[in-house]
């Protein structure tokens, strides 16, 4: 069997895309807490292609459907519903859309972008974190502070001083689980 007929059954990697500050904070009042076009960027170019699993509150805080990306979002409202997007109403649902979702694209990832609740609940079946080390302590009403360094182990790190339109210095740091 040749290698990509290996990588075609496999199922694809589960992996967190989070912008967290030194003191945990992602977010306040339904938005970053910062300004940083670096990685927004960065965030589309990690992100576009593949599925995105979202919670409710994040999705409506997009200003719209994250394009050339199947959008799901985790709701138990009911009666939601997310125009051009998959509404799952469990976990186990979004991840089974974003599997199908994933092979049918041929994509290796599927990529978890927030919030805090989604973060905490697909924590202990995500494989890879891309992570951007926001360096900077923002007031926030929004936490990722749920998991263990020591259970990750670091692949990449690239500093960067704060561009154009970013407010703060900051570093993408690529992790995977040990």
């Amino acid at each position: 069997m040749s290698g990509n007929a290996t990588a075609a059954t496999r199922d694809p990697v589960i992996a967190l895309v989070v912008a967290r500050a030194e003191n945990g904070a992602i977010g306040i009042g339904g938005d970053l807490p910062w300004r940083l076009s670096t990685d927004l960027k960065q965030f589309r170019k990690v992100t576009l292609g593949k599925p995105v699993l979202m919670g409710r509150r994040t999705f409506q805080s997009l200003p719209r459907v994250l394009d050339h990306r199947l959008n799901i979002v985790l709701s138990r409202e009911p009666g939601f519903i997310a125009p051009g997007a998959i509404v799952a109403r469990s976990l186990e649902e979004g991840l089974a859309h974003a599997v199908r979702a994933a092979k049918e694209a041929g994509v290796d990832e599927i990529m978890v972008i927030g919030g805090d609740d989604v973060f905490r609940a697909v924590m202990p079946f995500a494989e890879r974190i891309y992570l951007t080390e926001v360096h900077a302590r923002p007031n926030a009403d929004t936490w990722f502070k749920d998991f263990n360094l020591r259970d990750w182990r670091e692949i990449s790190r690239e500093k960067h001083e704060p561009g154009p339109k970013d407010e703060y210095p900051f570093s993408f740091v690529l992790l995977e689980r040990s």
